[in-house]
């Protein structure tokens, strides 16, 4: 008898994959999030605005994908920012520390050169979650 060491996680609240990856993967207790760029799920569209608006859809993005396994932001153990302009930070950061209020994760923010669909912000994480029998 084998058991499953990986559940696929998907979710109509978020952006379908464009490519060969998923949403996101459950495994050893965790969740593991691929990153979301600033993308309606409803249109496929990205979101019109600048970096503030752009965060808070990506957010809410991750956000669907966690409450699909009844998790939310308070479970998140680390995130990963991929920024166009570190200079946009504390615009971003804004956004951001309203969704973590209380003992926020571990985060890295790294600025890269691009970001698909021309996006200016790109978040991934990863959420303490028990592991399922």
């Amino acid at each position: 008898m084998s058991m499953k060491t990986k559940t696929i996680v998907r979710t109509a609240g978020a952006p379908a994959p464009v490519g060969p990856y998923s949403q996101a993967v459950r495994a050893g207790g965790f969740l593991f999030c691929a990153g979301q760029i600033p993308l309606d799920p409803g249109t496929g569209d990205l979101v019109a605005g600048g970096i503030a608006a752009q965060t808070e859809r990506v957010l809410k993005n991750l956000e669907a994908i966690l409450a699909q396994e009844g998790l939310g932001f308070s479970d998140v153990v680390k995130t990963t920012v991929f920024m166009v302009d570190l200079g946009e930070f504390a615009a971003m950061n804004e956004v951001y520390g309203r969704f973590f209020i209380q003992d926020p994760p571990a985060r890295s923010t790294i600025q890269v050169v691009a970001l698909p669909r021309g996006s200016r912000v790109e978040i991934e994480l990863v959420a303490a979650a028990a592991s399922r029998g």
